[in-house]
């Protein structure tokens, strides 16, 4: 019953006044012949970042891919709108969107920037998103959407000087493909392998030291 699952035991014995979701499967080839699949991809087709909800068993390994791959073509066909929009002319006397590493900083500066820009907003949806939060303080869900807004505000304020701010590789990906420049090309590496990075620090800082420091300090004062 829901009161059961709400009143879950743990191990020392104290109430847990949360639910976590259920951990996804690494791989789960029944899933592949759902429809549900294939409509959250066509919903992934404009969304924005998502890299590591694989690694903590939210989503399966094929579902992250096709994600992937869904934000990487919508986010090509909505340079290419832009462009159809716009026109050659302006689209590329304003270079087309794409990012690129600014005159001034070595690779290393865009690397770090983009690191850091991806650490603030991963880590603020994941707070803004924890279900052990939720459960001790009702009213994040509803600021939610505020907090990650001014994680992503922040992060553009910061990084735009730099990098023109990627934090997510399928928006740079996309922007690349359409304006095709060398520069584009030659730092895009930048802007996958920092979001990357970025959000993987952020996952593991959440998920294994915050939460898991949460739980000793929990059990210590359980014991006392």
């Amino acid at each position: 019953s829901p009161e059961a699952i709400d009143n879950e035991v743990i191990s020392n014995g104290s109430a847990k006044d949360y639910l976590d979701p259920p951990p996804a499967p690494l791989v789960d080839a029944g899933e592949l012949g759902k429809w549900s699949l294939y409509r959250a991809v066509i919903a992934e087709f404009t969304a924005t970042l998502l890299l590591v909800y694989v690694a903590v068993a939210t989503v399966s390994l094929p579902r992250a891919f096709l994600y992937m791959v869904a934000q990487c073509v919508g986010a090509i066909c909505g340079a290419a709108l832009v462009r159809a929009v716009h026109g050659g002319h302006h689209y590329t006397l304003y270079g087309g969107g794409a990012n690129e590493l600014a005159p001034g900083y070595s690779r290393t500066a865009g690397l770090i920037a983009e690191i850091a820009g991806t650490f603030v907003l991963v880590y603020t949806v994941f707070s803004a998103t924890d279900p052990k939060r939720i459960a001790r303080d009702p009213h994040v869900p509803v600021l939610a959407p505020l907090l990650i807004g001014f994680a992503v505000l922040m992060a553009h304020l910061a990084t735009i000087p730099v990098t023109g701010t990627g934090i997510n590789p399928a928006r740079s990906f996309g922007a690349a493909v359409v304006y095709n420049g060398g520069k584009a090309w030659d730092d895009q590496w930048i802007f996958w392998v920092g979001p990357f990075i970025g959000a993987a620090v952020a996952m593991v800082y959440h998920q294994y030291i915050l939460r898991n420091s949460s739980i000793f300090r929990s059990n210590y004062d359980a014991a006392v």
